[in-house]
């Protein structure tokens, strides 16, 4: 009982001092911005009404007509060098015109931007100054625990600067970005606290607040911040090339769910299922589309999340080791990264249309799909190349299990248990092969408007 009362009462007694030794390096962030007036639409009158014209010269006498405004927005930031460095959100400065630095002992600075990286709205900013200026210092999220206490600083609401405290709600949350990683956090965040520092009890930087969860705008204890292992990379990338420069391994991947690993013979259902290799620096090196990543650099890959952020977050033209599971044994490959901004936009061939194709082979069905095998006819319909081969789905049952995992009319079918399909035979052929090895499902390559996947569908009993 007395080892609970000391836990339940090991919390800090004040962060004031905390927050009085770091605040010097807090920092808000007011940005303008001129918008072009008068483009927006008028209230909802009817088209031709007298009320039309009194509503638009209201406008014009408030607005000063089509003439360019200045908008102002707020935000926060926090000093990372004596020298001026500062980092903030994206979302803070984008498409400022200017942007004003206040400081927490009072005057304030116009800031240049350095560099920006939409991906993990992050951004670099930079003040001249005549003196030194207090700077925090990065620390280590991966050692931050659900649990440990968290304070946030910031601009909230245009108040001005303001302290709140709470716990590590969870780690590791993603929203919607490709190399999410945040922290989840009860410390009240606002409006106003975008880009201002999460500290741990050290004073160190964990988190960039950036996101709330929230019905009405406000704070209700979910905010999220990006973790600072993550903008540190970013960071220090903006603050030596003024932009981004992630690793590329060239790969099309999706997660390994169960009935995949079941039907290729996987023991459990992790890493990183490869559904197409481009051209590019995982092809180069022999990988092959149904290799599944298991290990990259040394780490064990979980899912395809953790594959992209270890990839990305590893230095372009660096020569790492790729372990991946192929014909029930592993294999080895030596890849060299190229780089992610230089490969983005690049295309991978023609694209598949939605709607079914038209009329041509007789069609067979299996599995709930109706399929014919391509033909010159079908190629030139699907705006395929003329080496192509698979089989197309004409129809599909809307009660299968197929139509459930998402095939469609228009699909094509390129290889079923990792090998080439050409007629409906070799389909048959790789049932029959599945089921004599125990197999419960088939594994199927399919491409949809254009972007390959792996679907596992069950095997019927005979």
């Amino acid at each position: 009982m007395i080892a609970q009362v000391i836990a339940a009462h090991a919390r800090p007694e004040s962060f004031a001092d905390l927050a009085q030794k770091i605040s010097p390096a807090v920092v808000n962030i007011t940005t303008s911005t001129t918008v072009a007036q008068g483009t927006g639409p008028l209230p909802m009158v009817p088209e031709g009404s007298p009320f039309e014209d009194f509503f638009r010269q209201f406008r014009d006498r408030g607005d000063g007509g089509d003439r360019p405004r200045r908008s102002s927005a707020l935000g926060s930031g926090f000093v990372i060098s004596e020298d001026g460095y500062i980092v903030t959100n994206n979302h803070v400065i984008e498409s400022a015109d200017e942007i004003i630095i206040e400081f927490y002992e009072g005057g304030e600075l116009e800031a240049k931007v350095i560099g920006t990286d939409p991906k993990t709205d992050i951004a670099l900013l930079k003040v001249e100054a005549d003196v030194p200026l207090p700077f925090v210092s990065f620390g280590d999220s991966d050692l931050a625990r659900v649990g440990d206490w968290v304070m946030a600083m910031g601009n909230p609401l245009g108040q001005g600067f303001s302290v709140s405290a709470g716990i590590v709600s969870a780690r590791n949350r993603a929203l919607s970005g490709t190399y999410d990683d945040y922290i989840q956090t009860d410390a009240a965040i606002n409006r106003g606290n975008s880009g201002g520092p999460l500290f741990d009890m050290d004073g160190r930087v964990v988190g960039v607040n950036t996101a709330i969860l929230s019905p009405n705008g406000g704070s209700i204890g979910i905010g999220f911040s990006m973790a600072s292992n993550v903008v540190k990379r970013v960071v220090d990338q903006l603050q030596e090339f003024g932009e981004t420069r992630r690793g590329w391994l060239g790969v099309r991947i999706q997660d390994v769910t169960e009935d995949v690993a079941e039907a290729m013979g996987l023991e459990t259902a992790t890493g990183a299922l490869v559904t197409d290799v481009p051209t590019g620096p995982a092809a180069a090196a022999g990988m092959m589309a149904g290799d599944v990543i298991t290990s990259f650099d040394g780490v064990k890959v979980a899912d395809t999340r953790e594959l992209v952020r270890q990839v990305g977050g590893t230095e372009v033209g660096k020569s790492v080791r790729v372990i991946v599971f192929r014909d029930g044994g592993t294999k080895t490959l030596k890849v060299t990264l190229g780089r992610r901004e230089e490969a983005e936009g690049l295309e991978d061939g023609g694209a598949l249309p939605g709607d079914g194709p038209g009329l041509s082979p007789e069609p067979q069905t299996l599995m709930g799909l109706t399929l014919s095998p391509l033909d010159d006819e079908l190629r030139e319909q699907l705006e395929l190349p003329g080496t192509f081969e698979g089989l197309v789905v004409r129809d599909i049952d809307p009660m299968s299990e197929a139509y459930e995992k998402g095939l469609r009319a228009g699909d094509v079918i390129t290889e079923a248990g990792q090998q080439k399909l050409t007629s409906m035979a070799d389909l048959e052929d790789r049932i029959a092969d599945a089921r004599d090895a125990g197999r419960k499902s088939l594994l199927l390559l399919v491409r949809s408007a254009g972007q390959p996947r792996f679907v596992a569908l069950s095997l019927a009993e005979e």
